[in-house]
Parts: C-alpha cells; sequence; structure tokens
C-alpha cells in the first residue's frame, strides 16, 4: 500500500491561529459579569484544553456555578469571542503561504478544532486562510470533543484516507494524545510561529 500523505489536519488554536488567550479572555469577561473567574493557573492546570460547556460544568462542580447562568454566558463568550478576534485581525501570509505550498502538492488540508464552528469561521477567515481547507470540522460536528481522537476520524472518514497517509499538527498534551490515537502521524509544535513550511519540508 501506499504510505504517502495526502492529508493534514490542524487544529487551529495555537497551531494555525494565536487565539488561546482570546477564549480565555473572553470567557472571563462573561464570567465576570456574574462575579466569577478563573486564574492564569487554574486555566493552564484545568480548563485551557477543554470546550466551554465542560467548562462550565467544571465550574458548576468546582466553583459552584449555577447551571441555569450556563446559556447566558455561553453566549456572551461567543460574542466577546467575536469582539477578540476582530480586534486581532490580521493577514497572515507565512501561513497563507505554506497552505499554498502544501494544496500544490496535491494534499488535501482541514482545520479540525475544538471551538465552535462561527469561531473558526471568523478566525481562519481574518487571518485570512479560511478558503485555503477542503474542509473544516468543530466540536458542533462531532458526539464527543478533543480529546477523543472522534474529529480526525471524521475529518479522515470525509477525505477518503486512511491513518497512514495523513499528518495531524497539534500544540497541547491532550490535543497530541488524541491525535495519537487516531493512528495518524502527529507533529508536535509548541505554538503557531513553528507551524510554517519548513515544518513539513522533509515529509510531504
Amino acid at each position: 500500500m501506499d504510505n504517502k500523505i495526502n492529508t493534514v489536519l490542524f487544529d487551529m488554536d495555537w497551531v494555525l491561529v494565536d487565539a488561546r488567550d482570546w477564549h480565555y479572555n473572553a470567557l472571563n469577561k462573561a464570567l465576570k459579569e456574574y462575579w466569577y473567574i478563573i486564574t492564569e493557573k487554574e486555566h493552564e492546570e484545568y480548563y485551557d484544553w477543554l470546550p466551554t460547556r465542560v467548562k462550565l460544568n467544571k465550574l458548576s462542580k468546582d466553583k459552584w456555578l449555577p447551571k441555569e447562568l450556563h446559556d447566558t454566558i455561553n453566549k456572551l463568550k461567543q460574542q466577546y469571542t467575536i469582539d477578540e478576534a476582530n480586534k486581532n485581525k490580521n493577514i497572515d501570509l507565512e501561513k497563507l503561504q505554506m497552505l499554498e505550498e502544501i494544496k500544490e502538492k496535491w494534499i488535501k488540508i482541514a482545520c479540525c478544532s475544538n471551538s465552535i464552528k462561527s469561531s473558526i469561521e471568523l478566525i481562519l477567515g481574518n487571518a485570512w486562510i479560511y478558503n485555503c481547507f477542503d474542509l473544516i470540522l468543530s466540536n458542533q460536528d462531532v458526539k464527543n470533543s478533543k480529546p477523543s481522537p472522534e474529529i480526525y476520524n471524521l475529518a479522515m472518514e470525509r477525505l477518503l484516507t486512511s491513518p497512514k497517509n495523513t499528518i495531524i499538527v497539534e500544540d497541547s498534551p491532550h490535543w497530541i494524545q488524541a491525535a495519537k490515537d487516531s493512528w495518524a502521524n502527529v507533529i508536535e509544535v509548541k505554538n503557531a510561529t513553528e507551524v510554517k513550511s519548513s515544518l513539513f519540508k522533509n515529509i510531504l
């Protein structure tokens, strides 16, 4: 069987765009309206890798956040995320060049993020790289969000490829493990500054 790479799957936050702090700031701004907060240490150790709904459930358990506030806070958080994304609108020419070079090799690319679809579309659109992707999957497309490998398995299924022909680019330990659990090839990065054309020079 041919083991040539024909698909690359990217996470979004801190892989394609340095947007992780935007989500943190947006959620805290929403929480502060109800006198709650997630400290930087708590965010780094317990909340950073979780979808917003899971974070809110955890806050209800750990800090007695009333569950009846979840919907309101979630809506506020999404609006504040939009504000953060628009405030940080910036054309990322390096990422655009990298994605175009990958596509020139007839390799399909997808973004697989735990964010909701509208946030992904806005953030990638503001970086002028949204139209580069053959597929975009959000936490709304799967039953089990990361750290489950479901979103990666779904992407490979929809792009008609297999794990041995796929590379996944991820940054955080939880997401890296999810990528490995899909049995695809995994490139580990620390942040979005490491994600550039040279990352794929000896692979594609």
